[in-house]
């Protein structure tokens, strides 16, 4: 049971960072990227002034006063392509070039080929007229660019998964300490639970021992001394079967033991219903079973028998005469299903979830039968659970309940 707390808190915590550095990873990507593609387009900005102040058109001769180097461009993947005012290409230097048509957007990124390319436009004024006299488009690759976002992305994944890995050592550690003391002081409750009800046991056997001595001689006694004996005798029956109860729920609660044998699960079964017939027949019930096959599993034959006791017991007291409590089992891959079916009073769905409850009780139509402890259900749900299965209840008011065991198979 805490092993599964331990490991909702850590799987909680590792959710809940890893939400966290994926945030940031994100941040930090979208702000590198953008600071990334300023300084690129600050960059050609700059190109661009410099190739518009040292050129000139004269009708359709394009005169550029300073060495522009095309294989610098060529080095940095960049390329300069100069038009006239028209649009009209008139001269490109570099191999970074775009094949579209001068846009009057000032900075275009477009995908040439597989290579996304960043472009910027520079009009050219003349130094004569201050007229415009064509234009300058700078453009790059931005291949580099996009190794450089891949390294990031590379460099932020990696540090996650390791923080990831790291996070999750540390958050075993700390929720092994977190629950160490939520783990011995649930021990020591236990603990003390069998210790109570082992205790319990010899006085209320001497208490039970006396009043049946004095209601086996009532001629001895007083008419109203023999009501309060026998009512000092159903409190003592009562108070042992939940001690008895009670310890049984604290032994269950243990890890599984070792000594377990292969049982048959049909075998079980059926003895119980055979050992319930003469009680369901009594109250004019028909008790069913659908129990043909040899289903094996590994477990404590006196546990599970009071697990589908406490569960037969359960579906006769709260279904009416005329009614009808069937037993069926299967298997599904690994797994034994045995369901316990009632046509009896039925559970109110805001109780669904509370029927395993310890001393759980409901209204007046779910109350426990006389000598009850309140401790059934939780008794079969703890045994189930000891075994590695689970109980599962579907109910609806007027119409019955199904309990749905499910186990292992060996």
């Amino acid at each position: 049971m805490f092993q599964k707390i331990r490991y909702r808190l850590l799987f909680s915590y590792l959710v809940v960072f890893a939400s966290l550095l994926g945030i940031f990873a994100i941040a930090v990507r979208v702000a590198f990227t953008r600071s990334l593609t300023q300084q690129t387009t600050d960059k050609l900005i700059a190109i661009g002034q410099g190739a518009a102040a040292n050129a000139e058109f004269e009708k359709d001769h394009l005169t550029v006063e300073s060495d522009f180097r095309p294989q610098d461009l060529i080095t940095r993947h960049q390329a300069l392509q100069w038009f006239d005012t028209q649009g009209n290409l008139i001269a490109q230097q570099g191999q970074t070039v775009l094949t579209l048509p001068l846009l009057p957007s000032t900075m275009v990124q477009v995908q040439s080929g597989k290579v996304p390319i960043q472009a910027v436009t520079i009009p050219i004024i003349g130094s004569d007229n201050n007229q415009l006299v064509g234009y300058v488009r700078v453009s790059q690759s931005l291949e580099e660019f996009e190794e450089t976002l891949e390294k990031l992305d590379w460099g932020l994944g990696g540090g996650i998964i390791m923080t990831l890995i790291l996070s999750g050592v540390a958050g075993i550690l700390l929720t092994r300490q977190a629950m160490q003391p939520i783990e011995e002081s649930f021990q020591k409750l236990k603990q003390f639970t069998a210790d109570a009800s082992h205790e319990l046991r010899s006085p209320l056997m001497a208490i039970k021992i006396n009043a049946d001595l004095a209601l086996e001689y009532q001629e001895e006694i007083g008419p109203k001394d023999v009501e309060k004996f026998q009512a000092i005798a159903s409190a003592t029956n009562q108070m042992t079967r939940l001690t008895e109860d009670l310890l049984l729920l604290a032994r269950t609660d243990k890890v599984p033991n070792r000594d377990w044998e292969t049982l048959n699960l049909m075998s079980i079964l059926k003895n119980l219903v055979q050992l319930y017939k003469p009680q369901a027949q009594a109250k004019q019930i028909n008790l069913i079973s659908q129990l043909t096959e040899n289903f094996y599993m590994m477990g404590d034959s006196v546990q599970l028998t009071r697990l589908f006791t406490n569960l037969i017991e359960n579906a006769l007291y709260y279904t009416p005469s005329s009614g009808v409590v069937e037993i069926k089992m299967s298997r599904v891959g690994s797994q034994l299903y045995v369901n316990v079916q009632d046509t009896g009073v039925g559970i109110a769905p805001e109780d669904i979830d509370k029927v395993f409850e310890r001393f759980w009780r409901a209204d007046q139509s779910r109350s426990y039968w006389g000598g009850g402890s309140g401790l059934g259900l939780a008794i079969a749900q703890a045994i189930a659970q000891n075994h590695g299965g689970l109980i599962t209840v579907t109910s609806q008011l007027g119409v019955g309940s199904c309990f749905t065991v499910r186990l292992p198979a060996s």
